[in-house]
This record gives structure tokens, C-alpha cells and sequence, in this order.
């Protein structure tokens, strides 16, 4: 039987405030984190979907103020670590320090596969003030494995506690997991975890991928809640993992439980695979597009499919929503 402890990291406050519009209140945060905190996940992570101070007229706007749900959703936790997400350039150093006032006593700092080096004075004031620290790297399916060990060196030589890698766009398949995650786990001497999206439907096989080749934190979200199709639903892959033997300290049933009595009723559609979010994974391009795409679309008498795969031929990153109504308008000119 496999004994290893799987490191159960909940998303549902963070990547679910995508799904439902960043339209979160006190009192949903703060059952939410409760229930979760009583099934045994171990670290449960709260932001706007792109990361503290993302509620922005580019990202959309929160709508309650992030902090005082932070702060809500600390007030409801007694043993799990609370997590937000920094994007740098999106949140800054002073945003951090907000953050931990409220609570929060993680930390998971992310950035373009490329780019791990403008995380690291963040990851250094992190560090210098008593926070546990994820250097976590986007859009994995652009970057090598070569180039994955690159960065994610730059975030252990900064400090980092364990790396992160995250398929921002659900366009991986378990082949395109094992050796990425091999190779970072030969590499490096932290752990390593694994965050997927289910565009392509390979959330779960992604994950189980991710864990049998060496990741011992996966992400996951109550119903799969999440930005583009959503994430690996966390109640089906806790139960999965019980049934193979994983040490989890996650009660299943309690996670079962608070899914369908208390996130699956606020959820405004099921997270299933349309189309649009379909194209997403296909095109390789940043989950979080899919309700900017879907409303730029509808604005410009477009296909969202079109516009989808217009923005991966660009290589548009997280941090660049402003440019779908760019291209959008473009397309439209074409037209």
C-alpha cells in the first residue's frame, strides 16, 4: 500500500472566484473555508482570480473588498494554511503585507513560465517575514523541461519552500506531465506540486500523472470549480487517492458533503466542457480568457472560437485580458 502524505492544496476561493464572477461574500468565505479547513485540507488558498489587488476593470471587479473577505476566511480557519495567490506587477510587496494582517501565514508567487525572476524580492519578503513560500510557474505547456528547471531554480535559490507548476490552459496531456514533473523532482531538492485545468478533460489523469511521477502537492477545487472547464474536481480526487492508498488526512465525505450543500448551489452553471473552454485547452492559451473572450464575442458578432485561437498564435499570457477586445476589434476589421 502506498503510504506517501499528498498534500491537498484547495483552490476554490482563488481559481472558483473566476466561475462565478469574483462575486463572493463574507459569508460564503467564510463556510467555505470552515469546511474545508474541518475535511483536513491542508492548505486553502483565497484571492481575486488573478491574485491579491486583482479586482480590476482589466480582471474584474471583487464584489465584496479582497481583504476584508481575506480576513473572513482567515477568522474561519484553525489549522490549515491560508494561501493567496501574487501575480507581481498585478500585486505587489505592500499588497503581501496587507495580506498577511489578514491572516495569511502562505504565500504562492506566480509568474510566466519565463519570468520567475521578477518574483524574487517578493519571495525574499516572504520569507524575511515568517511566510511558507510556493514559487509557481504558469503555462507550463510553453516550456521545456530544461526551461522548467531553469526557473524554477531561480525561485529555490530565492527562498522558495516548494515549486509549482500549473497548467494554466488545460492543454497537457499525461504525456506532456510525467517528464516535465520527473525532471523538476531530479533536479531540485523541494517538493514539487502540480496545479491542472480540465479543458481537454485531463484534470484527473494530469494529476494522478503528476503524483505518480514525484508531485506531493496537487491542487483541486470543491465541483472542479473553476477559470476556463475548471480544475481537478478535489472531492473525486481525494476519494480516488483513499482508494489507492495515499495518506491524504482529507475526509472524503466531509468534502463531498460541502461541495454539493454548499458550493455546488452558488455555482451559476455546472463546470462541464463547452466549447469555448474546449478551445481554450486546444489553443494553449490562459484559462481566466474564457469570460473576457465569451463577452468580447458577443460585443463584436465574433466566434469565440476565432478569437481563442487568434490570442494562441499571439502567445498572449496571464496579464493581458485587456488585449482580447484588441484583437477582437481586429478580427472584426478582417472581417
Amino acid at each position: 500500500m502506498v503510504t506517501e502524505k499528498i498534500n491537498i492544496v484547495d483552490t476554490t476561493l482563488r481559481d472558483g472566484s473566476h466561475a462565478v464572477s469574483h462575486s463572493y461574500t463574507k459569508e460564503q468565505v467564510s463556510v467555505i473555508a470552515k469546511g474545508l479547513d474541518e475535511a483536513g485540507v491542508d492548505v486553502i488558498e483565497f484571492s481575486h482570480g488573478d491574485g491579491i489587488t486583482g479586482s480590476t476593470i482589466n480582471f474584474g471587479f471583487s464584489k465584496e473588498d479582497e481583504f476584508e473577505l481575506l480576513e473572513a476566511c482567515g477568522k474561519a480557519i484553525k489549522r490549515a494554511k491560508l494561501t493567496v495567490l501574487l501575480i507581481p506587477g498585478i500585486g505587489t510587496i505592500e499588497d503581501l503585507k496587507r495580506a498577511k494582517d489578514c491572516g495569511a501565514n502562505m504565500v504562492r508567487i506566480a509568474t510566466h513560465i519565463t519570468e520567475a525572476d521578477v518574483a524574487i524580492q517578493h519571495i525574499n519578503w516572504a520569507k524575511n517575514n515568517g511566510l511558507f513560500v510556493c514559487g509557481f510557474l504558469m503555462m507550463v505547456h510553453k516550456g521545456t523541461p530544461e526551461k522548467i528547471i531553469e526557473q524554477a531554480k531561480i525561485f529555490v535559490e530565492a527562498g522558495a519552500d516548494y515549486i509549482n507548476l500549473a497548467d494554466s490552459a488545460g492543454y497537457m496531456t499525461p504525456k506532456d506531465v510525467k517528464p516535465r514533473i520527473e525532471a523538476l523532482t531530479s533536479a531540485i531538492k523541494l517538493p514539487v506540486g502540480f496545479h491542472a485545468h480540465n479543458n481537454l478533460g485531463m484534470a484527473m489523469a494530469n494529476t494522478l500523472t503528476a503524483i505518480d511521477a514525484g508531485a506531493r502537492y496537487v491542487d483541486g477545487t470543491c465541483r472542479g470549480l473553476g477559470a476556463g472547464a475548471g480544475n481537478t474536481q478535489l472531492e473525486v480526487l481525494c476519494a480516488v487517492l483513499k482508494r489507492e492508498g495515499y495518506t491524504t488526512g482529507v475526509d472524503a465525505y466531509k468534502l463531498m458533503d460541502l461541495a454539493e450543500d454548499v458550493v455546488e448551489p452558488i455555482m451559476p452553471r455546472p463546470q462541464i466542457i463547452r466549447t469555448d473552454s474546449l478551445m481554450i485547452g486546444y489553443a494553449g492559451v490562459y484559462s481566466s480568457f474564457l469570460l473576457h473572450t465569451r463577452n468580447a464575442a458577443e460585443k463584436y458578432g465574433l466566434s469565440a472560437r476565432d478569437i481563442l485561437v487568434e490570442l494562441g498564435k499571439r502567445n498572449m499570457i496571464g496579464g493581458q485580458e485587456d488585449m482580447i477586445v484588441d484583437v477582437a476589434y481586429e478580427l472584426t476589421r478582417k472581417k
